[in-house]
Formats: structure tokens, sequence, C-alpha cells
């Protein structure tokens, strides 16, 4: 190892040689270390010395990865060392694209290095011989920990870890990552039974700071939108002056809309691609190919290139839009220049002039070394009951030894035997309402007391649907001659007719019409629209939106920003007022007819949009005839036919005791919860054998199940979980309800005569919050410049 090491011209960095340090004191290890410091090598390092010293032709070390193409990159980049070193080891990947044949094979003669993901490993757990297949298992290295720790990948991933130390007592558990602002909290995540002791924390060393550039227009910082694609022509120039670039988007529409502007000003013809997670399997692999081989020099991609692909010749990363926290923001600079001693380079391309703030404030936390906070929470039921079935599918238990064994894992600690017998009761029948079909009754109680399969289908039906990611229902985008350009989603597909256009995949394309799950395209020339998609949009973080505050209360700072940005924060604070930290700013005035309120809470879109929806539900209450409300990452806007003159009145905290559970339960919200918990909890499946469900007949089902639930079971275990689901990871109601707590006492109202400057990014958006047609954008930017003209004016 140490030749190998020399022939390079390297030396073990400090961290490395840690790591092997705690493997030989038998530690588990968090190795928290920026990217482009050998942390792959780092956590693989004592695997490959134990293989060295005490060869096996059995599975010694899995390698978790929360991405597939992750899984991939690594095995290239790890068989280069094992190659070099002539090291008679052998490493696989096991993933979804893994054949049949292989997977098979893998379980049967595994290798003694094995890459997959959290889904994957649940599976493998779920087979008779997995006992066999984990017996003599000695390590699991978790990358990108951050990634996937704090949500239901990380409860699914956690009960998998659990379950293989019932197998493997005295395995060791690694996690790497770059971005871990509360290493105690994983360390927690990572061990056994929570025992944050027996795991060490390795800090690898600081890297070059990176190069952080925010992107100024020519002209002057925009008033609306939220893309940054009036910079398209900059955005190309750096492109051409840089060997390859990755450019970010925050959402799969953007990424195509934003690939589309790219190639109108390409004036060099440059090779330019795009990426994002509803891509083919053929198109993402093909465009990581071109990126790996050097034959691109841009692409446009989401967060499905967020973590670890090391491509070495990316010399410079763009932010499109706000980058909406600052551990998002390092990891995606770190795809650039992916090495420890030199500057990563990145530029930020802010929408409008509050997304220049948090651009702003992203570049001084990155500064500062302040990171994002995971947020912990309880383990989802649905997913235990999910890994449940899965070890009923390898073998019978007994239903204490499970709970001991779950309980070992820190999101389900303090899980209650009442909460653990529902699960085990909703595997046996389904619960109180369903218990009369026989296919709901998937596990039985033997004599001898151990919980068994009902039939052995059970056991296929399982492995066909086990998963924790839960797409909306999708349409395979196709030609007529069958070749698959990726998916969209069917709410999209059903507002297109024969005849319609839209871009994908980089490509105009004209509808031809919708066979069974397929919607059949063609090339076209013609004008097109980018595909919508649902899903929560990216919210700013807490740190970075009270650094946001932070500089709206202080003028002090206002030296840095551009002349346009200060003069709108100068007329603003002339005009009416600048909200102090922890104050929340009220502005009610008129204009064109209606009468407006505006809050200015910065707790995030999604936050906002249930905050609208309880408001305006209120002021029709009150009389106040609304007629709607706009929202952004900064600011509710809502609008009506009468005044508003005690906005106190509209936001008491009782308002998520009566309006938000009427509005939840009496929405498609808990509904569409309630579908994602009764797929994972395998109470529908997607699958049959050689036939997959629409997502239409999916939804059709949960629907059926979940009103019969409403009515005859309210208390049922997956409506809890849909529930929790829905006020968790939906609205956003742990910040909604941190602001409405504060709101009496914070308060500041102010009632002007005119549209303030503060309002006018949230303003223009009334009315064209879901069209994304170029000549609507020319629209907005002309009224933008009215609205800030009356904003604007001192009289």
């Amino acid at each position: 190892m140490a030749r190998w090491f020399a022939s390079r011209g390297w030396a073990p960095r400090r961290h490395q040689r840690d790591m092997l340090a705690a493997a030989r004191a038998g530690r588990h290890a968090l190795l928290v270390a920026p990217t482009g410091a050998g942390k792959t090598l780092a956590g693989f390092l004592p695997s490959l010395v134990e293989l060295t010293e005490a060869p096996t032709d059995r599975l010694h070390t899995l390698y978790i990865s929360p991405l597939k193409a992750l899984a991939t990159d690594v095995q290239r980049n790890l068989l280069t060392p094992i190659g070099e070193m002539e090291l008679p080891i052998r490493v696989e990947t096991r993933t979804g694209d893994t054949s049949h044949d292989r997977r098979t094979r893998q379980r049967a003669r595994p290798p003694e290095i094995l890459l997959t993901t959290p889904e994957s490993l649940s599976l493998m757990l779920s087979y008779e011989d997995s006992f066999r297949l984990f017996a003599d298992l000695k390590t699991v290295v978790i990358d990108e920990i951050h990634a996937f720790a704090t949500g239901k990948r990380g409860d699914l991933l956690a009960l998998a870890l659990a379950r293989l130390q019932a197998i493997a007592p005295g395995f060791r558990r690694v996690g790497l990552s770059a971005t871990v602002a509360d290493p105690d909290g994983y360390r927690a995540w990572l061990a056994p039974h929570g025992d944050i002791d027996t795991v060490a924390l390795v800090q690898g060393e600081k890297g070059a700071d990176p190069d952080i550039a925010i992107l100024l227009p020519e002209g002057r910082v925009p008033w609306s939108g939220h893309s940054g694609r009036y910079a398209a022509g900059q955005v190309m120039a750096e492109i051409e002056t840089h060997r390859t670039t990755i450019v970010f988007c925050n959402t799969r529409g953007l990424a195509e809309l934003i690939f589309q502007d790219l190639w109108k000003v390409n004036r060099m013809s440059l090779p330019i691609g795009v990426h994002h997670g509803s891509l083919s399997l053929e198109a993402r692999r093909k465009a990581e190919a071109a990126m790996a081989d050097g034959r691109l020099r841009a692409l446009v991609a989401t967060a499905s290139l967020d973590l670890g692909v090391d491509w070495g010749d990316v010399d410079c990363v763009i932010q499109m839009g706000a980058p909406k926290g600052s551990s998002r923001l390092l990891q995606r600079i770190g795809r650039a220049n992916h090495r420890l001693d030199e500057p990563s380079e990145a530029v930020l391309v802010p929408g409008n002039r509050f997304e220049y703030l948090e651009a702003r404030a992203a570049l001084d936390a990155v500064e500062d070394g302040e990171l994002d906070r995971g947020d912990f929470r309880p383990g989802g039921l649905d997913v235990l009951a999910q890994h449940v079935m899965a070890c009923a599918c390898a073998a019978p238990f007994e239903a204490g030894a499970m709970l001991h064994e779950v309980r070992s894992a820190l999101p389900y600690s303090a899980l209650t035997d009442e909460a653990f017998d529902r699960v085990l009761g909703f595997i046996a029948d389904g619960g109180y309402a369903l218990r009369a079909y026989d296919r709901f009754k998937r596990l039985t109680k033997g004599q001898d007391g151990l919980w068994r399969l009902s039939r052995p289908k059970f056991a296929a039906q399982h492995r066909l649907n086990a998963g924790i990611i839960v797409e909306a229902p999708m349409l395979d985008v196709r030609f007529r001659n069958g070749r698959k350009l990726g998916k969209v989603e069917e709410m999209f597909a059903a507002s297109l007719s024969p005849g319609d256009t839209f871009f994908f995949a980089g490509v105009a394309l004209e509808v031809e019409g919708v066979k069974d799950t397929d919607l059949v395209v063609r090339a076209t020339s013609r004008p097109a629209r980018v595909p919508s998609y649902m899903g929560l949009r990216l919210a700013m973080t807490t740190n970075l939106a009270d650094r946001v505050r932070g500089f709206l209360a202080d003028p002090g700072q206002w030296a840095r920003f551009p002349d346009d940005v200060r003069e709108w924060l100068e007329v603003q604070r002339l005009r009416s007022a600048l909200p102090k930290p922890g104050q929340l700013l009220v502005e009610t005035f008129p204009h064109e007819g209606q009468h407006h309120l505006v809050l200015y809470s910065f707790e995030g879109w999604n936050a906002h949009q249930s905050l609208g929806m309880l408001v305006t539900r209120r002021m029709e209450a009150l009389g106040l005839k609304p007629i709607g409300f706009v929202a952004n990452d900064y600011a509710l806007a809502c609008y009506g036919l009468e005044p508003v003159t005690d906005p106190a009145a509209l936001l008491s905290p009782d308002i998520l005791e009566h309006e938000f559970v009427d509005w939840v339960q009496g929405s498609a919200l808990l509904k569409r919860a309630f579908r994602d918990v009764a797929v994972i909890g395998g109470l529908v499946e997607r699958q049959h054998p050689g036939k997959r469900k629409t997502g239409r007949q999916v939804t059709f089902s949960t629907d059926l199940i979940y009103d019969v639930l409403r009515k005859y079971e309210p208390d049922h275990l997956l409506l809890r979980a849909a529930w929790a689901d829905a006020r968790a990871r939906m609205t956003d109601v742990g910040r909604l309800g941190d602001l409405l707590d504060r709101a009496q006492d914070t308060m500041l109202h102010v009632d002007l005569p005119r549209v303030s400057p503060l309002a006018v990014p949230v303003l223009i958006m009334i009315g064209r919050e879901n069209v994304t047609q170029a000549a609507t954008e020319d629209a907005m930017l002309a009224e933008a410049a009215t609205l800030a003209a009356e904003a604007m004016r001192l009289d």
C-alpha cells in the first residue's frame, strides 16, 4: 500500500491514516473532509489493508451510496488502485440497473467489495440466503451520509444496519461526508443504539478556499424571476473560457429551459448536454460517459449530479438561481477541481434582488464555515412496515427480538410497544377496516410464537414493490420506433393533445398520442414549452434566511451590494420599513383596484404556500373577499376586494389547530401523502409479475382505500403516517408554527398608500406563477419596470 502511494508521488493524508487507526482499534468512524481530500479512498483503505493481509472469498465490505451513478463512478475509481497494486479483490455494483442473472450470481458468489444503494441492500436482506451472504461482513461504508440520513431512505438504511448487526455483530460502520454541520448527530445516527462514544470523529484537512463570484447582469439586477435566464449569454461566455462546466439548476423544468437558452447563444457550437432524474437511464449514462471522456464542454444538471461523481476536468460550476443552502452550495462547488489544494471555481446567477441577497448570504456562510444542520426526526412507520416485511421474507421472527433489533436504529430508538404492535397488526391483516380481504393478510403468527409469511407469493410481491422513492404518476416518452427518452408526469401529459409541443431531453417534441403508459412523440422544430413537475421546491435554509434578514437590518452591509440593490433597500427604508432580525414586517396597500397584504417572513416557498391557503380561508371567513395569493421564498402576498386593517387577526397561532387541519383533511394533500405511505408500507402494489400498474391505477387504488379508512378506521396506522408526512414534509409546518408563534409579539404593520419596493418581486408573480413561456417572461419584465417605477417614487 505504501509503495503504491509512493509510486504516485503521494503520501497518505492525516485523515486517511486516522481512518486506518480507527479500524485497527475496531471503532466505527465518521469522516468529515472537503471534496478532493480522498474521502472515498480513506473509507476503503482499511478494507484494502485487511483484504491484503487476510484474503477471503466472502463479502467483506459493503459500500452504500445514495445514487446509482455514484456507485458506478466509485467502482471505476476504486478499480484503478486495486489494479495497480495487483490486489486479488473483486469489486462489483448491485443497484436497480443490475441484471437479474448478475444479482443471482452475487448472492451465491459475492465479490469481496459490493457497491449498492439502501433500497438494493433492503432487497438483499429479504432473501433466505442473506444470513449466509452477510455472515462474514466486516465493514459498511456509507458515502454522502448527509444526503439521506435524515429522510425516509435514511430510516430504511438505519433499519438495514440493525438487521446486519444481528447477522454479523462485529462489523464496522463508516460514514463519509464533506458537508456535515452536526457531527455528533450523525455519529449517533451511525452508532448501534445511538452510542456516540463508539464512533470516532475524523476531521480532514481544510482545502483551498473556493473562488466564488456572483454574476451581475450587464444591465441591472432583475426585479423578478428566479431562474437567472437573463444571463444566458454571460453563462455561455463562462463556458467558452473553461475546459468543462457543470450548470446546476434547482428543478428539472429549469434545466430544460436553461439548456435551450444556452443553445440559442452557443455561437461556437460547443458540445453541451443535459442531465436530470426524469431522463432515461440510457440518456443519463450517455451524458455521464461524455463528461468522463472530456467530450462535453458543459452539462446542465439538477440535484441528480449533486453528489460525488468525480470528473477531474470540471473546472467551473455555475448555479442558476439562488443556492438555497450553504451546504448544498459547497456540495455543488466541490464538483469543480476535485482536488484539495486547488480552489474550486464557481459562479452564482441570482434571479432577482432578493436572490442576490441570498447569494451573498451563501458566500458569507461558506467563508465562515457555516453549514446547514440536518433535521433528525422519528422514523416513518410505513418504512418500518416495509422493513419488517423484508425480514419476514427472509425468515420467521419473534416479535420481541425484532423490536429490540429495530430500536437499535436511532430513528426508531423511542418506538413504543404499542406502535410496533400496530405495525405488526397492519402487516398481518391490513387493519380493522381491511381484514376481510385475504390480499392484506401477509403475516401469520404460528403456535411457536413466530411471525411468518402467510403465503410464499407475498415474498415475490414484496420484492417487486419494495422501495422508498415514490414518484408522481409518470408516462414514458417514446418515439414511434420505441426509443425511450425518459418520463414526464401524468398530470403534464394529460394537459397535452396531439400536435402540442414540448421540450424534453434537450429536444423539441410534438405529441402524436398516448398509448397505454407511453406518450408517443416525434421531433419538431416548432416552438415548445417545458414539462412541469410536481413536488416541493428547494426551500431556503434557516441560516441563509437569518443572514438575509441581517442584511436588511444593517445598512452598514449595503456598501457591498450593487448600486441598484442598495438603492432598492434605501428607498424601502424611506417609504416603509425594513424588518429587524426576528421581526415580522407586514405591509398593506391598494394597487389596481385591489387591496394587498404582504408578509416578509423568509420561511420558504413551501411554508408560504400553506400559509397563503390558510390566510385566504380566514379572510373569507372575516368577509374580506380574498381573490388569491402568491409567494416566493421571502414573502407572501394576499389580495382581495376589502382592505385588511388588522393583520394580527389573520395570523393567530390557532390557525394551525382550525384552518390548517380542515384544509389538509379536505385537500388533495393528505390523499397524495397517503398514496406514498400506502405504496411504501406495501398496502398497494405498483407492480405485478410481468406487468406494472400505471400511476393512475395506483392512485385510483389508494384513493379507494383512503376513503374506506377515513370512514371506518380514521386512526389507521397509514392515515397517521400520511398525516405526519403532510404536516412535516409537504408544508414545512415546523417553520410555519414558529412564524405564527412569534407573529403577535413581533409584527410591524405598515399601511402604505401604494406598493413598496420590497413588494415588487412577489407582486410581479400574480397571475403568472405557473407559466414559463418566453413571451410571458417579456411581459413580466415590462410589468416589473412599471411596478418598480411606482414603488421607487419618493413623493
